[in-house]
């Protein structure tokens, strides 16, 4: 019997959406930069704190990572997943985002909490379908 592969698909991998998510500020951003100059260096911060943060969720279970220079990770397997919250204003509705809240049955809080993730829905969904166990082995 060949030996099995502990490599888990990934079946969705983001990072925080800028302008979705906070349209107002990143137009006020965007002005700054043209009046002071301060707005590029208030982008540049928001960019790099965008691109630190990556929300994935595998057949297996949902990672949160955070940092740069510095790691943060946070894991909750899916067969301990006890409630998934997804938080959308008006205006992330009308762009396509939204917040997303984990708690699992080992924790009294919220384990992983994201904001602005792109389709919120879908990642509720995938967390929902891993804890019933209706992934397919590939």
């Amino acid at each position: 019997m060949p030996p099995k592969d502990n490599i888990e698909d990934v079946l969705y991998e983001e990072h925080p959406s800028m302008f979705r998510n906070r349209p107002i500020y990143f137009i006020v951003c965007c002005l700054l930069c043209a009046a002071f100059g301060i707005g590029l260096v208030m982008l540049l911060i928001w960019y790099i704190q965008t691109l630190g943060t990556t929300l994935i969720i595998t057949e297996e279970r949902t990672t949160l990572r955070r940092g740069v220079f510095s790691k943060y990770t946070n894991e909750v397997t899916h067969e301990n997943v006890r409630n998934v919250q997804v938080a959308q204003t008006f205006l992330q509705r009308i762009m396509g985002v939204g917040n997303v809240g984990i708690s699992s049955a080992g924790q009294s809080g919220v384990e992983i909490y994201v904001r602005g993730i792109p389709d919120p829905d879908r990642v509720r969904e995938l967390i929902h379908e891993g804890s019933r166990g209706e992934f397919e082995p590939a």
